[in-house]
This record gives structure tokens, sequence and C-alpha cells, in this order.
């Protein structure tokens, strides 16, 4: 994947180009999502890979795995996230979504 401006996909940087409009209230309504409750930023973090990893989405799964690292997250923590939901959604998701957190992850 061509990535550009700080390891943001292209498209996601096109499409926000484009529509700058809906980029900001999407930045907005995350931060009001963060907001939102008790919970601290590393866990935020975990959940958000919880959700990518369920709803089987690869780019945000990789994204919230670096952005996971730079919270200070470590390996283990991000893989123990990934196969916390074998058993709700199945041995082969759950490997597809780790080898994805491992593209990521040696990546850096």
């Amino acid at each position: 994947m061509d990535k550009q401006n700080n390891e943001l996909p292209r498209t996601f940087v096109a499409f926000s180009d484009r529509f700058p409009e809906l980029q900001e209230a999407h930045k907005q309504l995350g931060k009001a999502l963060a907001e939102a409750g008790p919970l601290d930023e590393k866990s935020r973090a975990l959940v958000k890979l919880g959700v990518c990893v369920g709803a089987g989405r690869e780019s945000a799964l990789k994204s919230h795995v670096h952005r996971s690292l730079e919270l200070g997250l470590t390996r283990e923590e991000i893989e123990h996230a990934l196969v916390l939901g074998m058993n709700a959604i199945g041995f082969p998701a759950t490997v597809a979504a780790w080898q994805w957190a491992q593209e990521a992850l040696s990546q850096g």
C-alpha cells in the first residue's frame, strides 16, 4: 500500500482532500467518541483493534496497529487484543487479522 502524509493510506488522503468538510466531521466525531466515556487512550486503542478485527477491516486494523504502537502498546498487548474475539468471529478471520497486524508490525 502506497502511503504519504504521515503514513496515511493514499486513498484516505485523496478522499480527505476531495471532501475536507467530511474529513473534519469525521475527526470531530472521533474526538467526541473518545470523550464520551471513561476509557483511557490505551484502552480505547485496544477496543478499536478488536472492532477492526470483528469488522474485517484490513486497512483500518493496520492503521490502528500503528497508532497503538505510538501509544506505547506492546506487540503482545496488540496480539492479545486480536485473538480475544476468536470464539466469536472464528479461527480463519482471527488468523487473517493476525497476519494483517504482522504486516503492520513489521513496518514499525
